[in-house]
C-alpha cells in the first residue's frame, strides 16, 4: 500500500531530484523513496554500532572494519 503526502523540500534538493528524473533515472517518488529507505538503513546501522560500542567488546567483528564497503544502490 502507498500513501500519498506532501512534503516541502528546500529549492536545490527538488532541482537535484527533478534532474535524477530528466535523466530517465526515475520517478519523483521513486528518488525520495529510494533515499528515505538509504536513511533508514543509515539510522539503523548507526543505532547497532552504539549498541556494539556500549556492550563491550567483540574481537571476532573487529575484520569487519577492513572489508569493503559496497556501492550505494
Amino acid at each position: 500500500m502507498t500513501t500519498q503526502i506532501a512534503v516541502r523540500l528546500p529549492d536545490d534538493l527538488v532541482e537535484y531530484v527533478d534532474a535524477r528524473v530528466a535523466a530517465g533515472e526515475a520517478s519523483r517518488a521513486a528518488v525520495v523513496t529510494k533515499a528515505l529507505r538509504r536513511y533508514r538503513r543509515q539510522i539503523l546501522a548507526e543505532q547497532d554500532a552504539e549498541i556494539y560500542l556500549r556492550e563491550g567488546d567483540y574481537p571476532d567483528l573487529g575484520a569487519l572494519a577492513d572489508l569493503p564497503v559496497p556501492p550505494p544502490d
